[in-house]
């Protein structure tokens, strides 16, 4: 078969937490991470002339190498010639309902869902340990979006330990159509800010992320705690990015005045976040957020948490 047709969700972080630097210049990570059923849906198909052609309906989406669903097209190549020699090159139509550059991983889940897409036309076999291991090699997020559901992430976001799914709570996304927070500038301006609280060693670093893993947050996911979930919910960019951002933490205090069981910022943000239980909740938590903030640039969603990944259609 020579085309497949695949869903690849968006993630949103219901804990980050910043421990250090690493040798490697990236931070020292902890965080638990969620799919939604908000969705990216991908199209890959040969073409049998040799190229890489990259197309979507949103002009705002680069075509070229800098996007990482045509990165990850070029890893494949490269990873196997033979394969690629026999196929031809690769068509890949992205149809983006994940907002841009919001914090919700859209770039990466579309470079896992090529990923995925790939290995299954050239009929790799590749395991999924596999195909996350190639795409930490362009993407910190990428191997999350691969596998999705609940999961706590670690190191630089790559190595990924399942949780219990949360596929039951609902989410209200909100963010202002042409706001963008840089994700390099948001951790470079922690570092400043809070580069001396780092912890540098590696036995303190095992420690603090033992204690994530036993921490409150993973015993109330377990327990399918929703109002626990819900208060503990914890991002430590917040603190670089709200004091700059001004119209993020107005959004941050609309939601805690308008109900649910929690808000954050999702990542490096903009994208603020509330969980409800049901969907009544979430649809008259929207309606209460319209009305309290009436700016034709503010998008608010709905969807729900899921427990997958990238999905073949």
């Amino acid at each position: 078969m020579y085309s497949y047709s695949l869903s690849a969700p968006a993630k949103i972080n219901l804990h980050l937490e910043i421990i250090g630097d690493r040798p490697d210049g990236y931070h020292q990570l902890v965080m638990i991470m969620q799919s939604i059923d908000l969705a990216d849906e991908i199209q890959i198909r040969a073409n049998g002339i040799d190229q890489i052609r990259l197309s979507c309906q949103n002009p705002q989406v680069p075509l070229d190498e800098t996007n990482l669903a045509y990165r990850a097209a070029v890893l494949m190549q490269e990873q196997f010639p033979q394969q690629a020699a026999n196929y031809g090159g690769i068509d890949i139509n992205i149809t983006k309902n994940i907002p841009i550059a919001a914090g919700l991983a859209g770039g990466s889940t579309n470079a896992a869902a090529v990923l995925v897409g790939i290995n299954l036309m050239w009929e790799l076999g590749l395991t999924l340990p596999e195909l996350q291991e190639l795409g930490a090699t362009i993407g910190s997020d990428i191997p999350f979006c691969i596998s999705g559901g609940t999961a706590i992430a670690t190191g630089r976001g790559e190595e990924i330990e399942p949780l219990p799914d949360l596929d039951s709570l609902w989410v209200i996304l909100a963010k202002y159509e042409h706001l963008s927070v840089s994700t390099p500038w948001a951790y470079q301006t922690y570092r400043q800010n809070f580069g001396e609280s780092y912890i540098s060693d590696h036995e303190g670093i095992q420690s603090r992320t033992h204690q994530v893993h036993s921490g409150d947050l993973v015993k109330a996911i377990m327990n399918k705690n929703n109002q626990q979930i819900g208060q503990l919910l914890y991002n430590d960019l917040e603190k670089v990015v709200l004091p700059e951002f001004p119209q993020v933490a107005e959004l941050i205090a609309t939601f805690k005045e308008s109900g649910g069981l929690g808000t954050l910022m999702s990542g490096s943000g903009p994208t603020v976040f509330c969980l409800c239980e049901h969907k009544t909740e979430a649809l008259e938590i929207t309606q209460k957020i319209r009305s309290a903030i009436v700016n034709p640039n503010l998008n608010l969603w709905i969807a729900k948490m899921c427990n997958h990944g990238i999905m073949n259609n």
